[in-house]
């Protein structure tokens, strides 16, 4: 950001240029990687949608195939964090690598399994999304591919929760763009062969599969550099530390409530389609441009959500735990101001940003007053996503899922089915509810944060 940029940010924002500094010291190179991983999915798409329609389809259902089994790994990152945090806050440095070797033995043992096990029930597993035998023919390959290297994306989660706890987020950005232009490469190269530069007689490629290839190869060697930056370049900064079983099991009780909380997640957003798709086809249709546009909308706030979980953790690390508040309502504020400033458009000019995705005048009228309660709303649900992971970051993990569960689940899946398909509302009555429900979860975020009984956990 430029320094006018940032000036402005400040005077917002309320938030005092060096606190604000930090902030995004931290949060910049996480957003820019989340944004860098959107990107490369729509490069992804864009060269399956060359080979066919039904290759773009089978891609579509292993990738929702293959992210709700990863999401079975997310917690790591951020229970690797929240205890790095702690440790680098209390000048603890000795100890700062023990909680990231217990995280990459934890994806091992847990990885290699899980790998087996849905390589094995694969066609039975995807047969879950789909009927269409073509399809299956393409996903089962690409997704046996992309699951063959779980246990490395694992460790990439906990990598990111190391650096983004001691607050150097820019070695985590910058080995994650040597996987996406590595991914984007050998991709190319696998799919199409040697036919796009020396003529359709050469090597022709694997097609499909080979993107899933390229994923696993690029992910491989992403984790390969994080072992060799972080226990050979840097060696002389971390002294190795063992971990023991009480740190296995620390890490464990923060991590699995944050991977049962993500995976219900993804599910919940398979359901959410499902239910769409009672609507009508078209709804649909529009209803995964209309999600894909909010997920990219809230990256920023994701991000800066961590670095606020990073510095929540460093302060109660100190001891510091009015900081600590402080840090939660700070990171909220810049979010505010800057995903405020992203969902202009969405409000503004909905039909303009939906024409970039389709010329279809009913999808983008179906689509145009959802999207513009998107822009609307996003500002009131900031507080939603950066106190979760402030609250991830003071080890509430516990807290976390029980009432992300309880307002997915209990409340917003079973409410849309009731007023979309049921009563008729729509896409607009689903998003409107869907606008109350994060409401609600900002003011239940919002209470819980200044009642500051997370304050006092212990990591």
């Amino acid at each position: 950001m430029t320094t006018r940029a940032i000036h402005l940010l400040t005077r917002a924002s309320g938030v005092s240029r060096d606190r604000l500094d930090r902030i995004l010291v931290i949060g910049l190179p996480i957003i820019g990687g989340m944004v860098s991983q959107s990107v490369i999915n729509l490069i992804d798409a864009l060269l399956v949608g060359r080979i066919s329609g039904t290759a773009l389809a089978a891609v579509g259902i292993g990738s929702y195939a293959s992210f709700i089994i990863v999401s079975m790994m997310m917690g790591l990152s951020a229970a690797v964090q929240a205890i790095v945090s702690r440790h680098f806050g209390a000048k603890r440095y000795q100890q700062m690598t023990e909680p990231m070797l217990a995280g990459l033995f934890l994806t091992i043992v847990v990885g290699i399994p899980f790998t087996l096990l849905f390589i094995g029930i694969s066609p039975r597993y995807l047969g879950l999304f789909t009927r269409d035998q073509a399809v299956l023919d393409i996903a089962i390959p690409y997704f046996d591919w992309r699951t063959a290297a779980l246990a490395f994306v694992g460790m990439g989660f906990v990598f990111r929760g190391f650096w983004s706890g001691i607050g150097e987020s820019k070695i985590y950005l910058k080995i994650l763009l040597f996987m996406h232009a590595t991914n984007a490469i050998v991709s190319y190269f696998l799919m199409f062969g040697l036919s796009e530069f020396l003529g359709p007689n050469t090597w022709q490629g694997l097609g499909t599969v080979g993107s899933g290839i390229g994923t696993a190869v690029a992910t491989t060697l992403a984790a390969v550099v994080f072992f060799w930056v972080t226990f050979f370049h840097h060696t002389e900064r971390f002294s190795l530390s063992l971990p023991t079983k009480s740190t296995l099991l620390q890490l464990s009780r923060l991590a699995l409530p944050n991977s049962i909380q993500q995976t219900l997640f993804a599910l919940g957003t398979g359901c959410l389609f499902l239910i769409i798709g009672m609507i009508g086809t078209k709804e649909q249709a529009i209803g995964h441009i209309l999600t894909q546009l909010q997920l990219l909308l809230i990256l920023p706030a994701v991000g800066l959500g961590i670095a606020g979980a990073s510095l929540v953790g460093q302060a109660l690390g100190q001891e510091h735990k009015e900081n600590a508040y402080r840090w939660g309502i700070d990171v909220a504020r810049v979010a505010i101001i800057i995903l405020g400033l992203l969902g202009l458009p969405m409000w503004i000019a909905p039909e303009w940003v939906l024409r970039i995705f389709t010329a279809d005048k009913e999808l983008i009228a179906l689509g145009a007053w959802p999207l513009r309660i998107i822009g609307l709303n996003i500002v009131l649900e900031v507080a939603a996503i950066t106190l979760t992971q402030a609250l991830l970051g003071a080890g509430a993990s516990r807290k976390v899922l029980k009432i992300n569960l309880l307002m997915q689940w209990g409340v917003f899946l079973p409410l849309a089915y009731l007023i979309g398909p049921v009563l008729g509302y729509g896409l607009t009555g689903i998003w409107l509810l869907q606008a109350l429900q994060r409401i609600t979860l900002s003011a239940i975020y919002g209470f819980i944060w200044r009642a500051r009984h997370w304050a006092h956990i212990s990591v």
